[in-house]
């Protein structure tokens, strides 16, 4: 299995170290607060084999897939866009998937799909603590 080591370099500020350790409340307002990047993503804390990560976002990510994980996606603030590709039948179109706050969508493993934020947006992610964020 590849390593996020292995992953090519994309211009997003990806922290995959655990920051809250089990038994520590998780206070979100300080870290989103600090973050200057437009494309911000950290680990929170690790819940059995799944991690919770915190984006802070503007702008667009890259098409991918995740072959064998699941993404849960979950919008505190802004607006969350996700682009789900076309499928491989040349007939069925693609997806826009719009998320405001306090709505949530899961992107099936092996969909290809890319997510936007067209303004800051703060979101949460639920998944496998193996994932390579960028992509299989």
């Amino acid at each position: 299995m590849p390593t996020p080591s292995d992953a090519p370099a994309y211009p997003y500020a990806t922290h995959l170290d655990i920051r809250f350790p089990a038994l520590e409340t998780i206070a979100l307002d300080p870290v989103i607060a600090a973050v200057t990047d437009r494309w911000w993503n950290q680990t929170l804390c690790k819940v059995n084999d799944s991690v919770v990560r915190l984006g802070v976002m503007q702008g667009e990510y890259h098409w991918h897939k995740h072959d064998h994980d699941d993404e849960f996606f979950f919008v505190l603030e802004g607006r969350f866009l996700i682009d789900l590709e076309p499928a491989a039948d040349g007939v069925t179109p693609g997806r826009v998937v719009s998320l405001a706050p306090r709505e949530g969508f899961v992107v099936p493993k092996g969909v290809v799909h890319r997510t936007r934020a067209p303004e800051r947006t703060v979101i949460l992610m639920v998944e496998n603590a193996g994932i390579i964020p960028t992509g299989d």
